[in-house]
């Protein structure tokens, strides 16, 4: 938690001012009980049938934020917040006791160092910096009496939850300042003006929170764990509460190496100023382990320094956004649906240069709808008719040759193969299950993406994305946290599509950036209009994920005619950007690591074709350049490789 201890006599006398006014203006003339405000607040709550009115003293106040920061478990906690009767009269028992040991000075100093005020701020110290910048002695009076007010309901007041909550924020300043007028503390012109002065939240970084982190986006990661995990309290409100008050050691499987090769290849190729946001995701195969997360544009609420308010990097559940749509990085799961129900990597199909459903029934989503659409056609940019085996319709990222696939394997195994390899959109929703699927209509985040390649990588065996391997409480309870993980994929089907989506960097979309030297697969993507481009690729010990979007909206400012990173682009397809932030990534990350070499695929199996081999003549080529469907990204890209949703 951040908090910072001060003495009473660094905290400037209107805070201590505005503080008493508004929480107990009598502190300095009743003892541990203030008599008159209990009875108040009895008469309140008889009427009222229940606990209405607290009518709490400063004392009682500081006994109650002690009892709730020594509290561990959730019955203990629960016992400290409780609406009761009996937890009142605790609470003035010790009262009683602390306002025999302590002057009425020391109290308060206490109080004011163990209140929390919001935003994260434990303490007035820690507020003074959070809120505005400045230390406690040196508050003015409308910033004073912006703390005081928010000590009241910190959640309801907190400024980094939005316009409602700061709005609110400047309500409880004003009841402040006018109970301070009418207390006599200031003049009624002092209130007036104090109440046209602007809020002035900073909102400056809390040291060990995410906004101070190194690592800022994988901070938001394992803080959304925590939030999300049901063993650190029942509620939200909870388990955000036992976080806020620290004690807590955890342990993560960062990887500062690989943290700092994703770094600095975003930078190398995307700028913070730029108008697209670049992010990337490593995972490991085999555990699931997120080595690191980045993104062009440091996290923040600043938009001077090009700041970034959310996890770009994750999907909503862990602080991300909505995502982009993923584009061609779904072929890879038509691909292995095919392998897993027999065809071979020479087998193939024809494609024309569009493709059109031949009726509604031609595509079924899992629920048995009909969800095919005979009046929307897909195209390849330039049009590539002809004959494409796995192998070069893969190479080269056929559109209609994805479509003829999908619709022989049929939607709902293309779908099925997606989910056992962790697909799910970045905004929690399902799965858009339309006959473009196979074309990366549903927006992902790189997490997803690459813990999805990752399995490839790991011979079928996906693994859960994990960001904690263990945490430790202040009492030196130590629980571990195992990978998730489970055989998604038939290994020998893995190896296949691995050994197809290998020749992508020597005879397809990635020929023109070059493999890294050792074993290496992966997949273009590129949506329609250019509006998000991907690259999502892995080698047996390191997998990765790299999207490039507007955050403002992908459908509304498309990558065509942009300037990323310092160059000029008519159109960023794939292999444009994200490919080759993901080599230099991988060159990086994986420096002075022994290279591993995939499982060499069963070609008893899968070599040759067997029922759809290729017709006496075909215009694609025997000779392995992947030439026979459309322009690759060995001139730039997935060409109009991602459609629009039908």
């Amino acid at each position: 938690e951040y908090r910072e201890v001060v003495p009473l006599t660094d905290v400037a006398d209107v805070m201590k001012t505005a503080i008493v006014a508004i929480e107990d203006d009598r502190f300095y003339q009743h003892g541990a009980i203030d008599l008159e405000g209990t009875f108040r607040a009895l008469v309140k709550n008889f009427a009222k049938g229940g606990v209405a009115q607290g009518g709490s003293s400063i004392t009682q106040q500081y006994v109650k934020q002690v009892l709730l920061n020594s509290a561990v478990t959730d019955k203990e906690k629960a016992r400290a917040l409780e609406a009761s009767y009996a937890r009142k009269l605790k609470e003035l028992r010790y009262a009683m006791a602390v306002e025999e040991k302590y002057s009425k000075d020391q109290i308060l100093e206490k109080y004011l160092n163990i209140a929390y005020f919001g935003a994260g701020a434990n303490g007035v110290e820690a507020a003074a910096k959070r809120f505005f910048g400045v230390h406690a002695k040196d508050l003015t009076l409308p910033q004073a009496a912006t703390l005081a007010g928010a000590v009241q309901d910190p959640n309801a007041t907190d400024p980094n939850l939005g316009k409602a909550q700061r709005a609110r924020l400047l309500q409880r300043r004003d009841v402040v300042l006018d109970r301070m007028a009418q207390l006599g503390r200031i003049t009624p012109e002092q209130a007036a003006k104090a109440k046209a002065a602007k809020l002035g939240y900073k909102g400056t970084p809390v040291p060990g929170g995410c906004g101070a982190s190194k690592y800022p986006y994988f901070c938001l990661y394992v803080r959304s764990e925590i939030l999300n995990n049901a063993a650190f309290g029942a509620t939200g409100e909870q388990r955000l509460a036992r976080l806020n008050r620290g004690g807590l050691t955890i342990s993560t499987t960062i990887d500062p190496n690989a943290q700092a090769a994703a770094d600095a290849a975003i930078k190398r190729h995307v700028h913070a100023s730029d108008a697209p946001v670049a992010a990337e995701a490593l995972v490991q195969p085999g555990t699931g382990a997120i080595r690191a997360m980045a993104a062009s544009r440091p996290y923040g609420n600043s938009k001077r320094r090009h700041e970034m308010s959310y996890n770009v990097v994750a999907d909503a559940a862990h602080g991300g956004g909505v995502g982009f749509q993923a584009g061609s990085t779904f072929k890879t799961f038509t691909l292995i649906a095919a392998l897993q129900q027999g065809m071979r990597l020479d087998d193939g199909l024809q494609a024309g240069a569009g493709y059109r459903a031949p009726d509604y029934s031609a595509f079924r989503n899992c629920k048995g709808e009909r969800v095919g659409d005979p009046t929307h056609t897909v195209t390849n940019d330039e049009g590539s008719p002809g004959w494409k085996t796995l192998r070069t319709g893969t190479w080269a990222s056929v559109n209609t040759f994805f479509m003829v696939l999908e619709q022989r394997v049929g939607l709902c195994a293309t779908v099925e193969t997606a989910r056992s390899l962790g697909a799910r959109r970045a905004d929690g929703r399902p799965l858009a299950e339309y006959e473009t699927f196979t074309l990366g209509i549903n927006e992902m985040d790189p997490v997803t993406v690459a813990a999805a390649y990752a399995a490839i990588g790991a011979r079928g065996r996906y693994c859960a994305p994990m960001a904690i391997t263990a945490i430790t409480d202040r009492d030196g309870r130590t629980t571990p946290y195992r990978p998730r993980c489970r055989q998604a994929l038939d290994p020998e089907v893995a190896d296949a599509a691995a050994e197809v989506l290998s020749g992508v960097f020597t005879q397809g979309t990635m020929r023109g950036v070059g493999g890294i030297g050792r074993d290496a697969a992966g997949k273009t993507g590129t949506t329609d209009g250019y509006a998000t481009a991907w690259f999502a690729g892995f080698t047996p010990d390191l997998a990765g994920a790299v999207s490039i979007g507007d955050p403002r909206g992908s459908t509304r400012h498309k990558l065509t005619g942009v300037t990323i990173g310092g160059r000029h682009h008519g159109a960023v397809q794939g292999a444009t950007v994200p490919g080759p932030i993901w080599k230099d990534t991988m060159l990086a990350a994986l420096r002075g690591v022994q290279p591993s070499r995939f499982t060499p695929v069963n070609r008893i199996r899968f070599g040759g074709c067997s029922t759809h081999c290729a017709p006496a003549k075909s215009d694609d080529p025997a000779a392995p350049d992947g030439q026979g469907g459309d322009r690759g990204d060995d001139l730039g890209g997935d060409f109009g490789d991602g459609p629009t949703q039908p």
